[in-house]
């Protein structure tokens, strides 16, 4: 059995990186992937630039992406934060941008400055999102439409700006990172897994109407990923994620650079005819884990207020 890249926790570079596609697959290419300031939008950018591409990193919060733009600027604020990071372990571009997927505004400005200061966007990244635990009983709606509006909402907004402002004349990759939770109906995640079905549908119906123009959509779908907010925020008691981790296929959680990996394919010229698909890359967790329906009576109480 294959073992998995290594990998760290937290949002830090690979202290190594041993290449298993060829370094220059992405070479000058340019991705735009929202939620690259932690987590595994983190992690992509760093796979990506690792392989020759330059990024933009956006997120609602800019000191988590501010600081460098390109390799050797003296730093504009204080700290390593993602920007510099990425930028000196990969010797690659990154410009960091503050933008809410929410407000379309904010992202035709984000697209504008990315496309004034690389000239182009060839991959765009679909990764920011929000998510909790909560019972369909005590979600409070503003909660339900906060998610589909990150979720959803954004990833057609971000879509949608960019194909109008670039894809559309010169073709385009776009990979929205999205959940198997609505597979099956996941206890606790009626708002998380409604709203990243959603996109998987999306995901199908761009890939038809926007193929003609030489855009590629797909959707990829991750399990459980050690050292993510995800993991922290929806893993539950570590005994019980240890037990649910033993019950899937591969016994294993899987990790941000695997994930990364699955993206760089389906990114790359590697997936050059693959279009309108959802690859999981969960181990096979989906198929056999626990669904928690027991856990509910922890959370009679629980109300989300957001």
């Amino acid at each position: 059995m294959a073992q998995p890249p290594p990998d760290v926790e937290g949002d830090d570079c690979l202290p190594a990186y041993r290449h298993l596609f060829c370094p220059d697959l992405l070479r000058d290419k340019v991705a735009f992937i929202t939620g690259g300031g932690s987590g595994i939008g983190f992690r992509i950018a760093e796979i990506f630039m690792r392989h020759g591409c330059h990024t933009v990193i956006a997120s609602r919060s800019l000191p988590r992406v501010l600081t460098v733009i390109r390799p050797l600027q003296p730093p504009k604020v204080p700290g390593l934060q993602a920007a510099r990071k990425l930028a000196g372990a990969t010797g690659r571009r990154c410009l960091p941008l503050s933008m809410d997927v929410r407000a379309p505004p904010a992202v035709m400005a984000a697209v504008d400055q990315a496309l004034k200061e690389f000239g182009r966007i060839d991959i765009l990244i679909n990764c920011a999102a929000g998510n909790f635990l909560c019972p369909a009983g005590a979600l409070s709606f503003n909660a339900f439409k906060t998610v589909m509006d990150i979720d959803t909402s954004g990833t057609f907004n971000v879509s949608r700006v960019l194909y109008e402002k670039f894809f559309r004349d010169h073709g385009g990759v776009i990979v929205n990172i999205t959940a198997t939770l609505g597979n099956r109906g996941q206890a606790l995640q009626v708002h998380a897994g409604s709203a990243k079905a959603a996109v998987d549908a999306m995901t199908r119906h761009l890939a038809v109407e926007w193929g003609p123009q030489n855009i590629r959509v797909n959707s990829l779908a991750p399990g459980p990923i050690s050292g993510t907010e995800g993991l922290r925020r929806l893993g539950g008691p570590q005994a019980s994620l240890s037990t649910k981790v033993t019950a899937s296929p591969l016994q294993r959680l899987g990790n941000k650079t695997e994930i990364a990996h699955s993206v760089l394919y389906l990114a790359s010229p590697l997936a050059s005819y693959v279009t309108g698909a959802v690859l999981v890359a969960d181990g096979g967790a989906w198929l056999t884990f626990p669904n928690g329906v027991k856990g509910l009576a922890d959370f009679a109480s629980f109300s989300a207020k957001l």
